[in-house]
């Protein structure tokens, strides 16, 4: 990966496009976004296709991360709540919990950060009729 120095960032130029990071969210993705979003993101791509695999029939699933950060210590990101919607067909709350925690062990990006950033998950099912 190859990073370009711009006047208030840096830049990478990737397969899906320029990605602009900066401390100033007016010039691009602030680190911490960028971090939290890919714990988010890898989290909710591995679930979705162990989900898949279970024959799981989901409609919606919406991630709302909620971060802690740590003033004194550079603002270090301290704590990740990521909290799951789901929406579905024949819902069973306690086989999508195993399937959450099957997706936390095969998530590269939680794997990588959890000896120091804590991070939980939380989920919620909503069922849906046809």
């Amino acid at each position: 990966m190859d990073f370009h120095l711009k006047e208030e960032g840096v830049r990478i130029d990737l397969d899906y496009g320029e990605l602009d990071i900066s401390g100033d969210e007016t010039f691009g993705f602030r680190p911490f976004q960028l971090m939290v979003a890919s714990i988010a993101g890898c989290s909710a791509s591995v679930f979705r296709k162990i989900l898949q695999k279970q024959r799981t029939e989901i409609a919606d699933m919406k991630i709302t991360a909620n971060v802690e950060r740590n003033p004194d210590e550079a603002n270090r990101i301290e704590r990740i709540d990521l909290h799951y919607v789901i929406k579905g067909y024949h819902l069973d709350d306690d086989k999508l919990y195993k399937n959450l925690a099957v997706a936390r062990k095969n998530c590269s990006m939680i794997r990588s950060v959890e000896d120091s950033i804590t991070i939980e998950e939380t989920l919620e099912s909503v069922e849906l009729s046809r």
